[in-house]
């Protein structure tokens, strides 16, 4: 698996977890989801992205987004 689709598979369960948690626990992680949100967007303006850095410091090759 790519890093990109390393990347994507990430958000797409963190975007999940957060919705469950915020359906059976508390409706504030709703914030966590927007969180989520927010740092997709910056990484399609900058490329700079947190989650990339670390999948590829676990030795995932890389694709050709996180060049």
């Amino acid at each position: 698996m790519s890093l990109d689709r390393s990347v994507l598979l990430f958000a797409g369960v963190m975007v999940l977890v957060s919705v469950l948690l915020t359906s059976f626990v508390s409706g504030y992680f709703v914030w966590f989801t927007v969180f989520i949100g927010v740092n997709l967007m910056q990484s399609a303006f900058t490329g700079f992205c947190p989650a990339a850095m670390v999948f590829k410091a676990m030795g995932i090759r890389k694709g050709c987004a996180f060049e």
